[in-house]
């Protein structure tokens, strides 16, 4: 079987999933990705699929670069996915409980990016964090676990289907942000107006910069670049925690403001 039928079947089967919430295990052991760089091209497949329904993307994600997410998730490495415009919601958002399958959410730190940055133009010092940020904001990552049993399905599939990304809510842009002490911002995360977890900026690799960085050279190293105005969110410094119908959470980060998500 050509290389190229055989991805494009994997992401056929991984796209129909996210669209009906069908519970994923693992994909057939001949369409199955068996490193991360094949998850990732994968990865390329079943987002494109996915934006005839939801949108173009618009930004990005990273997960598991904190050791609270490593050990939560018992994976060692980031990884990223991609986020499509029809699931950003701004400052206050709701949906509908029947839209996932374990809804969870996720308190994080997010950059605005101020250029395109290509393969092509790419260097560690032209395109470091630092001279390609716009703005930060808090942002509430939006996560749905749809698998059977995501520890033993293995990364590079997880990475093909974005690493559990359902979508987002995105607080005020915040323009100098260059002022933060970024290791030291709290975030907080709240259900029903109960605390149920704190982290600081510092949790995210040593350095919420350092995340950025790593992205900006994991995505143009796969070839793909970066967009001006995109979003990356940068990962949890607060433990997933789950939700259910008639919830009301918030993810607040010091200096950067809070955003809310009702569950209906």
């Amino acid at each position: 079987m050509k290389e190229s039928f055989r991805k494009m079947n994997a992401a056929e089967i991984l796209s129909e999933q996210r669209k009906n919430l069908t519970l994923i295990g693992a994909l057939p052991l001949d369409l199955e990705p068996t490193n991360e760089s094949a998850g990732y091209r994968l990865q390329e497949r079943v987002n494109r699929i996915l934006e005839g329904s939801l949108g173009p993307v618009v930004g990005h994600k990273i997960g598991c670069t904190t050791s609270v997410m490593q050990r939560f998730l018992g994976i060692p490495t980031p990884c990223a996915g991609e986020i499509f415009a029809r699931t950003v919601l701004k400052g206050h958002g709701r949906v509908p409980r029947q839209g996932f399958r374990k809804i969870g959410i996720e308190c994080e730190i997010v950059v605005s990016i101020s250029k395109t940055i290509t393969p092509d133009t790419y260097s560690e010092a032209a395109c470091s964090s630092l001279n390609v940020i716009d703005s930060m904001m808090v942002g509430m990552e939006i996560v749905d676990d749809r698998y059977k049993d995501y520890a033993s399905l293995g990364v590079p599939t997880l990475i093909a289907d974005n690493f559990f990304d359902s979508g987002c809510v995105l607080g005020e842009a915040v323009c100098d942000w260059q002022k933060l002490d970024l290791n030291n911002l709290l975030g907080t995360t709240r259900v029903n107006g109960v605390v149920l977890g704190t982290g600081k900026g510092s949790l995210i690799m040593g350095s919420p910069l350092k995340a950025l960085d790593w992205f900006i050279k994991s995505r143009v190293s796969r070839g793909l670049s970066v967009k001006k105005d995109q979003f990356v969110m940068l990962g949890s410094v607060v433990e997933t925690k789950w939700l259910e119908a008639g919830d009301m959470a918030e993810v607040e980060i010091d200096s950067l403001g809070s955003v809310t998500l009702g569950v209906e």
